[in-house]
């Protein structure tokens, strides 16, 4: 598309600059030649740790043309933690931003990546510049084009994060669909559509919905740090018709004051696509309210997915991540690994018909996840008659109580309805007659200040909806809740200083 029209805008920078697709066509090619020069071939990776921003986009599509895996890597984390994913990709460079020099020169060094192939966009000391990788590379299209791929590390929320590798097919980019995926949620490659990305794009779903948006032709807006109103602004200005978002987002719109709320004209918005945790029914009820029916949800994970709930499924079945995708099958087995019937809960699995993966240097966790062709998370949940998959928790952050399953997912639930919680965890912490009981950790909303009468009032709302075994014994309060800046939650953060009523899978 790039080739037909170079003179459409292609993205809009954080600051407002713009890309058109010619320029940003002959960034990718140009760092092509770059990464080869520097020693890459099919099959290897090179890590980034970049904000938001044309690098990011770029050093993508290279990869994406090169046959290289792209890792990358979430700038939130310490440089121990950074050098892990640097070294078990085996990446053969790093492209760094200056602001996030200094943890990944940790990390470069932790890895023992040479001098050479670190690589700053920005100026930091000890590294190259990042124009000196594309400079004097040729703009055209480079020769023996190959579909590479994004390498994600999973979270880490229960662990130590794995690389998800998928096959190279040795064919070129064109021969594939890159876009296509995005038809499940009905966006197409039309000529009006505009892109909003909102978290940050390391973040495997952020990036794809991104890519596949850019495949079809749609102009992406970036945003460098997201904040409620400004993404509001950025939708009129822009007009923007698609994004990908996270429940914490729609619970931090909703709380903008409603004379703030009704300042943006947020009509253009067609597709808002929510995934990656748990979403409470009375937000995902208001965001209807106010958005209208362009609210879809979905579940997936990176190593795949997944399902789709349109809005109109989800007010017929509230609580549904719905139903499976054209190129996927779910379904439900016991810790025996039998298939369950309808309605009965247990772990839920997925299967692709597409390029399957494997850990990366993790034959034991690839093979412990699998049921034959199917692969899990650890996500609890079942399926009903018509095939809508109701999530439940996941099996890690399940709490045995008295024998008794609980799950905390709808505990948090309930207790965010109460206005002074702008965030809440529930977790299982070790109890001598139980085994485990329930313990709420929340983040107060502004203009609430955390003590002992909050806590109360917490409880009481609680009560009012909750079973009494499922009731928290305790509620803390913390300033900022441990969530990286896709909404995941690392609950484990919260639960380590209790230690663990019992043995917990991983």
């Amino acid at each position: 598309m790039a080739a037909a029209d170079p003179s459409r805008t292609a993205l809009i920078a954080p600051g407002g600059e713009e890309w058109t697709a010619g320029r940003l066509h002959a960034a990718c090619n140009r760092l092509v030649g770059g990464l080869r020069a520097a020693g890459l071939g099919p099959g290897d990776a090179f890590a980034v740790v970049l904000p938001n921003g044309p690098e990011l986009i770029a050093c993508a599509l290279a990869g994406a043309q090169a046959g290289f895996y792209m890792v990358p890597v979430n700038h939130h984390l310490t440089g121990p933690e950074v050098g892990w994913i640097v070294a078990d990709s085996g990446a053969k460079a790093l492209i760094a931003h200056e602001r996030f020099a200094e943890v990944a020169r940790e990390a470069a060094d932790a890895a023992g990546l040479p001098a050479g192939h670190r690589y700053a966009v920005g100026r930091a000391a000890g590294y190259r510049p990042y124009e000196a990788l594309s400079a004097g590379q040729p703009e055209a299209p480079p020769a023996d084009r190959e579909l590479g791929w994004i390498m994600n590390y999973t979270s880490g929320t229960t662990g130590r994060p794995r690389g998800i590798r998928r096959p190279l097919t040795g064919r070129p980019p064109e021969e594939s669909d890159l876009g296509g995926f995005l038809r499940f949620f009905g966006i197409g490659p039309f000529d009006d559509h505009v892109h909003l990305v909102c978290s940050p794009l390391y973040h495997t779903a952020v990036l794809q919905f991104a890519g596949a948006s850019l495949h079809l032709g749609h102009p992406l807006v970036l945003l460098d740090g997201w904040a409620p109103e400004e993404m509001l602004r950025l939708i009129e200005a822009h007009r923007c018709t698609h994004t990908h978002m996270v429940p914490t987002q729609f619970h931090r719109l909703l709380a903008l004051p409603e004379e703030v709320r009704r300042r943006y004209d947020v009509s253009s918005m067609r597709h808002a696509v929510h995934g990656a945790a748990p979403c409470p029914q009375h937000v995902k009820r208001a965001m209807i309210d106010w958005w209208g029916t362009c609210v879809t949800e979905y579940y997936a994970a990176s190593e795949g997915g997944g399902t789709i709930a349109t809005a109109e499924e989800w007010l017929k079945r509230p609580g549904t991540v719905g139903r499976a995708w054209p190129i996927s099958e779910l379904a439900v087995f016991d810790d025996a690994g039998d298939r369950l019937p309808p309605g009965e809960v247990g772990t839920v699995y997925l299967r692709m018909r597409t390029a399957g993966f494997a850990y990366h240097r993790d034959a034991e966790k690839t093979r412990s996840n699998r049921i034959g062709d199917f692969f899990t998370v650890g996500d609890l949940g079942y399926l009903d008659a018509d095939g809508y998959l109701y999530l439940r928790d996941r099996k890690i952050d399940m709490i045995i109580s008295g024998g008794v399953n609980i799950y905390p997912a709808e505990i948090e639930a309930a207790l965010l309805t109460h206005p002074a919680v702008a965030d809440v965890a529930v977790f299982g912490v070790p109890d001598e007659d139980w085994g485990e009981q329930v313990k709420a950790v929340v983040e107060p909303a502004p203009g609430h200040a955390p003590g002992p009468e909050l806590a109360e009032a917490i409880l009481t709302h609680g009560a009012r909806t909750l079973a009494r075994y499922k009731r928290p014994r305790t509620v803390e309060f913390v300033a900022h809740m441990p969530r990286d800046p896709n909404g995941k939650l690392y609950k484990r953060r919260l639960r380590e200083p209790y230690g663990s009523g019992r043995e917990r899978p991983v």
